[in-house]
């Protein structure tokens, strides 16, 4: 069954209200008519509901039955990503919403290759990557649409993260402390997980987050792309932690 997000007020009494893209995705692509169920879900309750009527511009579904969703994990993982050069952002944002990571922002450090200058290139990627979270999101039925906060520079996120807790940085010159073993100090279901870019991070940066305190650990002794690192401690977090493989 198709999985689409709406907003609370496109839900009145027993109906929802579908319109813009999602009712053109729903009437001209997937072709679907009159009769035939979609579940809808709106902040983490999801509905299952049957189309009733196709205007030109409205679909109109009827309320057959509701539960709460059960799909998001109770570990809560936002991920700082390197800001990565190409379209690798996209294939990151795309794998570890399937996964399960809650909200994204894109960084530039030092060794970033990729640099945004332009207030109005930000803008559109910030938005490129956002479609890409909601399509991940609906392939993967997650009950809610994990959120692209932002590009920030390597020190606005030193800052954000001054006063958090749980933040884990893999490092591949980290010989010592395992990403397992990093995870023992976690309190809490917050995780705040830093991902360098093509080139590392600069000793200068580990420093940096080691002194707000940042956990740094190894994924093992191999060297990941950046494309794969972040989605590879995704799910090193989320299995270790109970909230992937356990049923």
């Amino acid at each position: 069954m198709h999985r689409f997000f709406v907003s609370k007020e496109q839900i009145i009494d027993d109906h929802i209200f579908i319109e813009g893209k999602d009712f053109s995705h729903i009437k001209n692509v997937l072709r679907l008519r009159e009769g035939e169920r979609i579940e809808l879900s709106c902040q983490g309750i999801n509905y299952i509901s049957e189309i009733v009527d196709i205007s030109n511009k409205t679909i109109r579904a009827k309320i057959l039955s509701q539960e709460e969703g059960k799909s998001e994990p109770k570990i809560e993982i936002t991920l700082f990503q390197g800001l990565p050069k190409g379209s690798k952002m996209d294939l990151v944002i795309q794998k570890c919403v399937e996964l399960g990571v809650k909200d994204f922002y894109a960084v530039e450090t030092a060794r970033s290759v990729a640099k945004i200058k332009d207030g109005k290139k930000e803008s559109s990627k910030l938005e490129r990557w956002q479609a890409i979270a909601e399509e991940a999101a609906k392939q993967s039925k997650r009950d809610y649409i994990p959120q692209i906060k932002g590009i920030l520079k390597f020190n606005e996120m030193v800052d954000i993260l001054s006063d958090k807790k749980n933040i884990i940085v893999p490092y591949e010159s980290e010989e010592n402390l395992s990403i397992k073993d990093g995870l023992k100090a976690v309190e809490g279901n917050d995780i705040n997980l830093i991902i360098g870019p093509e080139g590392g991070f600069e000793e200068e940066e580990i420093e940096a987050l080691k002194a707000i305190g940042s956990v740094v650990v190894s994924l093992g002794p191999r060297i990941l792309r950046t494309e794969t690192a972040g989605l590879v401690a995704s799910t090193i977090i989320l299995y270790q932690l109970g909230e992937l493989g356990v049923i």
